[in-house]
């Protein structure tokens, strides 16, 4: 029986959150259990023997904050006393690339077993690294020349050197890293091809699509074309035969800027005569000197609809990120409001979409997405979702609230009423803190808190000089969200 896919949150902040959980999520399937990303603090949220029981990981990109903890699982994996394989590690080829680059360091070298000789250790002997992914038909390669002297080249799937009219190498002057120039015989144009094309384009990935299958029967797939990071990345697809849902991972989404990424023809800036660069191999220089356009019509239209039919766990930024999607810019993706977390927040945030939370388990059956809390299953129906110094709230209509929510410049905030605000009021609210997927009413002094016993129920603690006293709090979900469903009814007649 297909009971849906299970989604933990084990951490969902930015990089720079004070909070200290990065991003990572644990998906379950049947009895497969993967990781997606590995930016939390696994060790912590997991525990060893919960990690022994990972069927894999699947890393999304390089930045820390999405795989801070991949060297520690790759030396927990093989130190480990009752631990007997490898990590089963699921990626693109070209995140993949850089993975190895950034952890060669913490993997490369140990001590012998008698802790008496300085050893080096193959990156393999750590990981079983499977690609999902197309691979690319050119690559650059270092030949040896022979003298101690090396060569880049381009070379194709059979392994033939692509002449200077089809493709070329740039060297960065700033990173002194080879980036790859490819002639499109459809545009007749200069592109980045890691940028330009889509996995399914023939013309630079091969046609075996490389998309995992799990014993249990779903399966995992990459997606690139709606992910624009700037660092090579991916999202994902894990499909069931009732479930599709996609983590999108880090990504600038709004389709004016897509539109402009795939129409805007720009003119080379060279910074040599034409006919010495039509025969050169290698240019030292800056690779936007010479691409002509950066997105095909292609991926931008499979962007368009990489998300039908999809829940969707989307990274969110508040405003004015360069390499995130904005809350301000939601309204120019083609995000549904209803089939979309949003994740990746900063430790402040206020949200009409659905927000998530570390420590949240999400569960997704067919085309609809719940929050289980114990064994109970609960739509998510508030109209408001906050974050803020640590605690997470939710907000419900309330013509006589004790909060507004206000909005200026498309983002939201919420205030006391008695408070001045420089944004538009929408409407009041009543707040509740979530602890435990359970809600309770916002304090509103430092008199006392909130805190879970041992036996999963919930006081009120409060202070006084003499010392402190609790009492156990009715949670308020189940009343909320009748009365949600009660008013979605009405609103439907």
């Amino acid at each position: 029986m297909n009971n849906g896919i299970l989604v933990e949150v084990l951490g969902d902040y930015g990089p720079f959150s004070r909070m200290g959980k990065s991003i990572g999520y644990q998906v379950t399937f049947g009895r497969s259990r993967y990781l997606i990303d590995c930016g939390a603090p696994l060790f912590q949220q997991i525990g060893g023997h919960g990690l022994k029981d990972i069927a894999g990981l699947i890393i999304t990109h390089c930045h820390d904050d999405h795989k801070r903890w991949f060297s520690d699982l790759a030396l927990f994996s093989r130190y480990a006393p009752d631990v007997s394989r490898k990590v089963l590690l699921l990626t693109s080829e070209a995140v993949h690339e850089e993975i190895m680059r950034a952890s060669g360091s913490a993997l490369e070298k140990s001590l012998s077993g008698d802790s008496k000789r300085v050893i080096d250790i193959a990156y393999d002997e750590f990981i079983d690294y499977r690609r999902i992914g197309p691979r690319p038909r050119y690559r650059i390669i270092s030949t040896d020349q022979g003298e101690g002297r090396s060569a880049l080249s381009v070379i194709d799937l059979d392994g033939r050197i692509v002449g200077p009219d089809r493709a070329k190498i740039i060297i960065s002057t700033k990173t002194k890293r080879p980036r790859l120039l490819f002639r499109d015989p459809h545009y007749e144009e200069w592109v980045e091809p890691e940028s330009f094309y889509p996995y399914s384009s023939d013309v630079f990935y091969e046609k075996a699509k490389n998309v995992y299958k799990d014993p249990e029967g779903f399966t995992i797939e990459p997606l690139k074309s709606p992910v624009w990071h700037g660092v090579p990345g991916i999202g994902l697809r894990i499909s069931t035969d009732e479930e599709s849902l996609i983590f999108s991972s880090d990504t600038v989404h709004n389709v004016l800027l897509w539109e402009q990424l795939y129409t805007e023809k720009r003119e080379q800036q060279m910074r040599m005569p034409r006919k010495e660069f039509e025969s050169a191999t290698v240019i030292y220089g800056d690779m936007n000197d010479y691409i002509e356009r950066t997105w095909s019509k292609e991926r931008y239209e499979e962007a368009l609809n990489a998300f039908q039919g999809s829940i969707v766990i989307h990274d969110i930024a508040e405003r004015s990120s360069v390499v995130h999607t904005d809350y301000q810019s939601l309204n120019n993706t083609v995000l549904e409001k209803e089939k979309v977390i949003l994740t990746h927040s900063p430790d402040r945030m206020t949200s009409e979409w659905v927000l998530s939370n570390a420590g949240k388990t999400f569960m997704i059956r067919g085309t609809t997405f719940f929050e289980k809390v114990g064994e109970r299953l609960f739509h998510l129906n508030a109209d408001v979702y906050h974050r803020e110094s640590g605690k997470y709230y939710v907000g419900y209509r309330s013509e006589h609230g004790k909060y507004t929510l206000y909005e200026k410049d498309r983002v939201l905030s919420l205030s006391s009423q008695e408070r001045s605000h420089p944004g538009t009021p929408l409407y009041s609210v009543d707040l509740y803190e979530d602890i435990a997927g359970r809600y309770f009413p916002k304090l509103e002094d430092d008199h006392g808190e909130y805190r879970e016993r041992k036996d999963g129920k919930v006081e009120y603690v409060e202070f006084a000089d003499t010392g402190s006293i609790g009492r156990v709090i009715e949670d308020h979900r189940e009343r909320l969200a009748r009365r949600a469903d009660h008013v979605a009814r009405h609103l439907g007649e």
